[in-house]
């Protein structure tokens, strides 16, 4: 293992990566722990205010983005600033995303049903950012043998396929089935296969004169979403907090 992280993850350069994506999630984690005890009236913890301002975490997190980007900028990809700021950036960027929904709709959404798009987000973040960490691209790596070497760039072939189908499934409005097939092979050639969500601009594009297939892509759609969309709010709500049923946001 030792011998694996350093050949793949130091070697390389990628260590900050690692060390941005570890607190990134810990910090999303930590933060909604809290947010769900606040919420339930638990703990030492409690909502922060200033002259009874209410202050949001994305607040403080906008401050250790940019103090932890500009600190990369200038640190390089080595030595301790390195690390320092790259842990900065990602607890910067775990308090700016938890809240990516009030970024989004400029209103307090956290707890309404709008705020699942902060989980949402972090979650493929996550899972962006540690497909790019789990890269066995060549580059950065020190004296390969040809084996490893045929390996690598199979593995690049690969990821380049995959994205191509990524990006059909994409321009079909399946943007979770896009993001996760460019690195499962499967993944991607099924989502390019199938029929494209209704409202996607391949639907609106190549459906238009075609009412069979868009009653099709119609009818497979409300199964799926009837199907799984359950299951996916509840994994959401499992993560996030299950969002209050009376709060609806201000649109003003």
């Amino acid at each position: 293992m030792g011998q694996w992280l350093y050949r793949n993850i130091v070697e390389p350069g990628k260590l900050p990566l690692l060390l941005a994506l570890t607190a990134f999630v810990l910090t999303f984690l930590v933060t909604r722990v809290i947010t769900r005890l606040i919420r339930a009236g638990r703990g030492p913890f409690g909502n922060v205010k200033a002259g009874g301002l209410h202050i949001h975490h994305v607040v403080p997190g906008v401050v250790l983005t940019v103090v932890g980007g500009f600190g990369a900028v200038a640190g390089g990809r080595q030595g301790f600033g390195s690390a320092v700021a790259a842990v900065v950036f990602g607890i910067g960027t775990g308090l700016v995303l938890d809240e990516f929904a009030l970024i989004l709709h400029l209103d307090d959404v956290y707890w309404s049903e709008e705020g699942r798009t902060s989980v949402e987000v972090v979650v493929l973040t996550a899972a962006l950012v540690g497909l790019v960490l789990a890269g066995f691209a060549p580059f950065g790596v020190n004296d390969l043998s040809q084996e490893e070497l045929q390996d690598r760039t199979t593995v690049i072939a690969s990821v380049a396929t995959n994205f191509l189908f990524s990006l059909v499934a994409l321009d079909k409005g399946k943007v979770r089935t896009a993001i996760f097939g460019v690195i499962v092979p499967v993944v991607a050639i099924v989502g390019a296969a199938r029929l494209a969500r209704p409202g996607s601009r391949w639907a609106r594009r190549f459906y238009g004169r075609r009412p069979r297939a868009r009653a099709r892509a119609t009818l497979r759609a409300y199964r799926y979403d009837r199907r799984w969309a359950g299951r996916s709010r509840a994994f959401q709500d499992w993560i996030g907090g299950k969002p209050d049923p009376g709060r609806l946001p201000d649109r003003r």
